[in-house]
């Protein structure tokens, strides 16, 4: 059996930006252990199987360690691949997951996300987080991520969180987003996943389901422009709407290439 494998940087309109993602069609489901070791084997933050369905398509996303329950970055790249490798003709993509239905759509070269909204709430620190962080937060909330608000972007840049003692906290399918007011966009970021093969994740599409609702609410707007500060880095155009998010971006194909399985 062979399958095809896209590379795609999502998040970015520049090769070796964004983050990087890669997508799998599939006519139907493998077993969730060789989801798992293709994923592996592919050494990226996220790999994203795919299966049509009727009108839509049902998504999954691995990370090396685990099934995720949303990724925004590989579920633009999925949509990337739909589009302009596979020639979908129409104007919006579907997609059933474990987060629900979602959708994708195209704006010119842009593809938005309609994800879920996840407003966090405040909560305290564990201390294993708090002992980690080389600046502490001014203050601290948490959905399936736990969202720490610092004073200025200038701290977000400066955040050297001690990988080793986070290694200690098992947060599920969270991590731990810092935030910040922008110097020239709205809000910028870092998100780090203790525990994961890649500590720091490039661009966080998932994390903004929180950003989002979280920024709109303290700027009193709902039309956001979002920069993660990772060393790839990353652009966000963000929309509040009730209880769901739109996020916007850019994807730039890497490479395809096949992988060959030998079936026993």
């Amino acid at each position: 059996m062979n399958l095809k494998k896209y590379h795609i940087d999502a998040f970015t309109d520049k090769l070796f930006g964004g983050n990087p993602a890669c997508v799998v069609p599939l006519q139907g489901w493998l077993s969730d252990d060789l989801l798992l070791n293709i994923t592996k084997e592919n050494n990226l933050a996220e790999t994203a199987f795919f299966v049509p369905e009727a009108d839509r398509f049902h998504i999954r996303w691995f990370t090396p360690e685990l099934e995720m329950d949303l990724c925004g970055h590989a579920t633009l790249a999925t949509a990337h691949v739909i589009k302009k490798h596979l020639n979908y003709p129409e104007d919006k993509i579907r997609f059933t997951s474990a987060s629900g239905d979602l959708e994708v759509a195209f704006e010119g070269d842009r593809y938005v996300l309609d994800f879920p909204s996840r407003m966090p709430v405040p909560t305290s620190l564990p201390s294993i987080i708090e002992d980690s962080l080389n600046i502490k937060p001014l203050e601290v909330y948490q959905s399936r991520d736990y969202v720490l608000l610092y004073e200025n972007e200038d701290d977000i840049l400066a955040l050297e969180p001690d990988e080793n003692k986070l290694k200690g906290i098992d947060l599920g399918h969270g991590g731990i987003v810092c935030t910040a007011l922008g110097r020239e966009v709205d809000f910028v970021s870092r998100f780090f996943t203790p525990g994961a093969s890649i500590f720091e994740d490039p661009v966080t599409g998932s994390a903004h389901c929180s950003l989002i609702p979280f920024w709109s609410e303290k700027l009193g707007k709902n039309e956001l422009l979002a920069n993660q500060l990772s060393d790839r880095k990353g652009v966000l155009y963000c929309a509040n709407s009730d209880e769901r998010v739109k996020i916007a971006g850019h994807a730039v194909s890497y490479s395809v290439g096949e992988i060959y399985l030998k079936q026993d």
